[in-house]
């Protein structure tokens, strides 16, 4: 069985929220996933399953949709790839907290960065040596919270810092 890691986006699923986590993972063992196990109360997920990342995305979408009456969208890595994503990170001396990664379905390249907008210092890359790809790094130097940035690409991502990528990544490696 391949080992996986959904990312969803754009859900309240805190515990007094629309998706509570315990909801969560008794949605994802009812499509037949495996091993589900949930990572704070931000929509992420890591199992195990038969079936290619294209089916698990489908099958997961679908029941949120039906649980929120709304499309909810999930990005989906596999185990490997979320390794490679905490190793390809090109902010290494970047609080861990501080840098986003921004986690897309359809890779991006090097023209979708011109249309970023209000950066002040923040730093935005693809992965190291990168000159594309489906994940974009954000160094929010002075934090998030008085941030400008638009990064009109990312319109359909969804982002988790490098604490929660890398215990992700740790879960998911078991």
């Amino acid at each position: 069985m391949a080992k996986y890691v959904a990312l969803l986006r754009a859900v309240n699923v805190g515990a007094s929220g629309r998706l509570p986590m315990a909801d969560l993972k008794a949605m994802c063992e009812d499509i037949g996933l495996a091993n589900v196990r949930t990572y704070i109360a931000s929509g992420n997920v890591v199992f195990q399953s038969t079936l290619s990342a294209a089916k698990v995305k489908a099958h997961l979408e679908e029941s949120l949709d039906d649980f929120a009456g709304k499309p909810v969208g999930v990005v989906i890595r596999s185990a490997d790839e979320m390794v490679a994503v905490l190793a390809q990170n090109p902010f290494p001396n970047g609080a861990p907290n501080r840098v986003v990664v921004m986690f897309m379905d359809e890779a991006l390249d090097a023209a979708a960065l011109a249309g970023i907008s209000g950066q002040q210092s923040e730093q935005v890359s693809f992965g190291l040596g990168q000159r594309s790809g489906r994940e974009l790094y954000v160094h929010f130097a002075n934090g998030q919270a008085d941030s400008k940035l638009k990064l009109p690409a990312a319109k359909k991502s969804t982002g988790r810092n490098m604490n929660t990528v890398a215990e992700l990544a740790r879960m998911a490696g078991e």
